[in-house]
């Protein structure tokens, strides 16, 4: 009988086992087949990215131009942007063609400064559907304002004109696309600076009140130590005053005649 229980205990036992081990298994070709859904899922953006990417071009009959105008940009020296101000430029257009061009939109955005095609932030697309003449220039205006998160941080400035012919041939031509350095600009005082001025400001005043306090008391003490009258020594100006007793009986008796010849 001690046999059987035994036996029907180890019966469970790997019963149990074999349950466990096929649902942890069923567990992992889940997470695996999630892990495949999202690689896929990672590689189709990819894909799209590179798409958009080769799709952009410029027509060989049009010139374009960027001038910053907030702020001024020398072209010498890396463009700095202000971290939470506006930011304004503006896009020349030249068609040297024989047919017309219709300006659409224009749009801006932060890529990482190491991979132009890792986007960090997309600005608002201007549509414009501005229809420039053969022989004839446009210019578009465009403004956008950098986060303040973004300060002391180098990002991709990627700035795009889409554009196309008569003939429906779309353009898309990266007018701008280079490293900036976003910054960050003290417009005022803030609040620690404000704080180490009042705390200057109270101890300079602490500062002349101790002062004062001090050199009160020192005058005081002074004015008091002048109107102090001195005791003066009398001697023995006052003849009543006089002890003769420590004199010689002889002595005293001259004296006593001296007063009385002189009286």
């Amino acid at each position: 009988m001690g046999y059987l229980n035994i036996f029907l205990i180890l019966i469970v036992s790997t019963i149990a086992l074999a349950a466990n081990g096929a649902y942890v298994y069923a567990q992992e070709d889940e997470n695996i087949d999630d892990i495949v859904d999202v690689e896929g899922e990672e590689s189709s953006i990819i894909t799209d990215e590179e798409t958009e990417e080769d799709t952009s071009n410029a027509s060989v009959d049009a010139d374009t131009t960027i001038l910053f105008t907030k702020p001024i940009h020398n072209t010498l020296s890396t463009l700095e942007l202000p971290a939470g101000n506006i930011i304004e430029f503006l896009v020349g257009f030249i068609n040297k063609g024989e047919n017309d061009f219709v300006l659409e939109s224009l749009d801006a955005s932060f890529r990482y400064a190491m991979d132009f095609n890792f986007y960090i932030q997309n600005f608002s697309t201007f549509t414009f559907n501005k229809v420039v003449k053969p022989k004839h220039e446009a210019t578009l205006a465009y403004s956008f304002i950098p986060s303040e998160s973004f300060a002391g941080r180098p990002f991709g400035l990627n700035v795009n004109l889409n554009y196309k012919d008569t003939n429906g041939v779309s353009y898309n031509e990266a007018v701008f696309n280079e490293t900036v350095q976003i910054i960050e600009i003290d417009d005022g005082l803030d609040g620690e600076t404000i704080f180490l001025y009042v705390f200057l400001a109270a101890c300079v005043i602490l500062t002349l009140v101790g002062g004062q306090q001090l050199l009160s008391s020192l005058g005081r003490k002074s004015r008091s130590s002048t109107t102090r009258k001195v005791p003066v020594e009398m001697g023995t100006s006052n003849p009543n005053n006089v002890d003769y007793d420590w004199l010689p009986k002889e002595t005293l008796n001259r004296i006593r005649i001296a007063q009385e010849y002189h009286l």
